[in-house]
């Protein structure tokens, strides 16, 4: 499963996160589960593989894991700073995990690119899931998409 992250948030609700700390997300916040490995990948879009058993967790339950790991990050951040808590903590982003499975041929030949058969799932930080699943036209694009192809996780405020 390689991981993206859509930072869909203006101004400075909650600070964006480099490469390299977004894949610190899911390397410390997946730890516990030893099963699962994260790693950062070098490709222009992706930028975490995590690799699961599939015989013990679902693309979904591991989607889950990885935006409530997110959720306690940006928690976190927030109760470190009270300024931050006081301005901010009502306007907490959503979070959304969309995933899916690579129908099409991989776009490179890159060994971090996504090849077919394996999820990309974008990662999705913004003010209003709903209005950010209406500009990417989410219905449509799931619509003939078989259920077990795809999944969406949202959580919100």
């Amino acid at each position: 499963m390689l991981l993206s992250h859509n930072f869909d948030v203006a101004g400075d609700i909650v600070p964006a996160l480099s490469r390299e700390e977004f894949a610190q997300v899911f390397i410390e916040g997946l730890a516990d589960r030893k099963q699962l490995k994260c790693r950062l990948v070098d490709n222009p879009h992706w930028i975490v593989e995590v690799l699961f058993p599939t015989e013990e967790f679902s693309p979904q339950q591991v989607g889950e894991l990885c935006a409530y790991a997110l959720l306690e990050k940006r928690q976190t951040q927030s109760s470190q700073s009270v300024s931050f808590r006081e301005s901010h903590s009502a306007a907490m982003p959503e979070i959304l995990v969309l995933g899916g499975i690579k129908t099409t041929p991989a776009t490179s030949s890159s060994p971090n690119a996504l090849q077919p058969g394996n999820w990309g799932v974008d990662v999705v930080e913004t003010l209003s899931s709903e209005a950010f699943l209406q500009a990417i036209a989410w219905d449509a694009t799931i619509a003939q998409k078989p259920t077990d192809s795809i999944f969406k996780i949202e959580l919100k405020k």
